[in-house]
């Protein structure tokens, strides 16, 4: 790929003048544009999308530009969107101690002695990832194995999900009052207000540097995979108002992608205050299935309650109606049928105080919403609200032997994140990682949703792509972005990639879809086991935020 002044001279290394005042021609390529499917040519001007076309038509272009880059083929596409990200602890767990990867009890135990050896300045040791199911043990560390590992250091580690933790006694010891909270175990993963006290104090010994660095290296991360915008999901039950308020002025000052804040606090006013675009993200209504606290209608299948629910009806619609008046998303995390029910339940509440077209116009969201019904998927498109999911749960916890079949029994499990389901029935999806509970992984979700461990809830590549680039913006109240058309945010990225196909789960849809009378743009081919696209370059309201090394 290669970039030139015009006419077609090369430019100096370093910093080039600010793109979003330059005229940009991106040519010989492949341009994924509803506004022409063979569109191989881009004008970007003023941080805009001034042009798609092709090849022949560039011409005219390229000698009044400011610059040309020849894109040897490559594909460019809109940024993605990830949707739900939590920015500091993904960096974290860039920066720190990952046991996402670790398959047993014992490797992991060891990865915690390596790592408080490599960092004897910290206060308190942080980690993420852990996930017993996986693990011949079958079980989480108990705090006397901790206890050593960490050398008697305070130790914070978190569960895949982010919903329960194991501790050390030093950890303990700083939170007065832990050992009283509901959610206490006192040889078990902590949940519940036990969990918030001691991840708040966990957090709490982080120094301004240490979540600067986690921060950068996030959105490092996200904009060298071709993500353009992240919605950030905080609240005083995940980080601080210092972190998340710190994360947007980080991303305002600093090159990457774009922030998009939510403050899951029933405090409209404060969310505002501290500059969300709404009052929700993970505004707890349940927790999670790997920590059994996820609130289901019917008991687990592998213990004997039905979760936890931490909003009920009223509270709900309390929430919704005071958002809505004030002209604020409102925002749900929701995984089990029983949280859902609630939600849904407390929106339709509110939607008979306000209005029902004043709660469709302001597009609340729920999280996750992983265990519907197909009565909960009609209410969901009866009151205009973006089911905001990560496939890579699936890719992950699906399937027969998967974490959801534990917890749920397969029948139970074969049902959640049904997909084809939301879009049938006109429900807006926006694709998100949950970072770092999944990784930032754009390419790797549209995979996942279109190959869905259950065939039935599978749909086309070219949905779920949408879903994670133009879902996000729409999850926003935004209808102007997250696609390639004259008009909209020059927010895109550039691919290289093998052939361009059109992947549905109907044959016979995919067949006409590749007809040339069709006028389907293709995308790559995502078909398990084949290499994902490689991101050469990310732009971002025509601000060049990353280029891969070499390029």
């Amino acid at each position: 790929m290669t970039e030139s002044a015009s006419p077609r001279t090369p430019l100096a290394s370093g910093q080039p003048a600010h793109p979003s005042e330059r005229t940009v021609l991106l040519r010989g390529g492949e341009v994924h544009s509803p506004a022409d499917p063979f569109a191989t040519a881009m004008v970007v001007e003023r941080g805009q999308i001034a042009w798609v076309g092709s090849e022949g038509a560039a011409d005219a272009f390229a000698s009044g530009v400011d610059e040309v880059l020849d894109l040897e083929g490559a594909l460019v596409t809109p940024a993605f969107t990830d949707a739900h990200v939590h920015t500091t602890a993904a960096g974290l767990a860039i920066t720190g101690l990952d046991l996402s990867e670790v398959r047993s009890l014992s490797q992991a135990l060891e990865r915690v002695r390596t790592h408080a050896r490599s960092r004897p300045a910290d206060r308190v040791l942080l980690g993420h990832g852990w996930d017993a199911a996986r693990w011949p043990e079958r079980r989480a560390p108990y705090r006397a194995e901790l206890d050593e590992a960490a050398g008697g250091r305070p130790l914070y580690l978190t569960r895949i999900d982010v919903h329960s933790a194991v501790v050390t006694t030093a950890l303990l010891d700083l939170v007065p009052g832990v050992r009283g909270e509901p959610g206490f175990h006192e040889d078990g993963p902590l949940t519940g207000g036990a969990h918030h006290a001691v991840r708040a104090a966990a957090h709490g010994a982080l120094t301004a540097e240490q979540r600067a660095e986690a921060q950068r290296a996030a959105l490092r991360q996200a904009a060298s995979l071709g993500i353009g915008s992240i919605h950030e999901c905080a609240g005083p039950d995940i980080s601080s108002a210092e972190d998340f308020t710190a994360l947007l002025e980080l991303a305002a000052q600093e090159p990457g992608p774009r922030v998009f804040g939510y403050w899951a606090e029933r405090d409209v006013a404060r969310a505002r205050a501290l500059g969300a675009v709404g009052a929700g993200g993970d505004l707890f209504a349940d927790g999670s299935l790997g920590s059994h606290t996820a609130r289901l209608c019917a008991p687990y299948a592998d213990v004997g309650h039905t979760g936890t629910a931490h909003l009920d009806r009223e509270e709900i619609a309390a929430h919704v109606v005071a958002c809505t008046e004030a002209g604020l998303q409102a925002g749900f995390h929701a995984i089990g049928d029983g949280a859902i029910e609630s939600v849904v339940a407390g929106i339709r509440a509110a939607a008979g105080r306000v209005g029902l077209a004043r709660v469709r116009a302001a597009r609340h969201r729920v999280e996750h919403a992983e265990m519907l019904t197909a009565q909960t998927i009609a209410a969901f498109a009866e009151l205009g609200l973006t089911a905001s999911v990560q496939p890579r749960f699936d890719a992950l916890w699906g399937g027969a032997e998967g974490m959801y079949a534990d917890r749920l029994g397969a029948e139970r499990a074969r049902t959640l994140n049904p997909y084809a389901a939301l879009l049938r029935a006109g429900v807006p999806l926006a694709f998100g990682s949950d970072a770092p509970v999944t990784p930032l992984d754009p390419w790797g979700a549209v995979r996942a949703a279109a190959f869905h461990r259950t065939a039935e809830h599978r749909i086309s590549v070219r949905a779920a792509f949408t879903a994670h680039t133009r879902g996000g913006w729409r999850a926003l109240g935004r209808d102007d972005a997250g696609s390639l058309v004259p008009g909209a945010p020059a927010d895109y990225a550039v691919w290289r990639t093998e052939e361009l196909v059109v992947q549905a789960p109907d044959d016979r849809v995919a067949r006409w879809s590749t007809d040339p009378r069709s006028g389907t743009p293709g995308l790559p081919d995502l078909t398990p086991g084949r290499d994902l696209p490689v991101c050469l370059r990310t732009v971002v309201a025509g601000h060049t935020v990353y280029v891969r090394p070499g390029e």
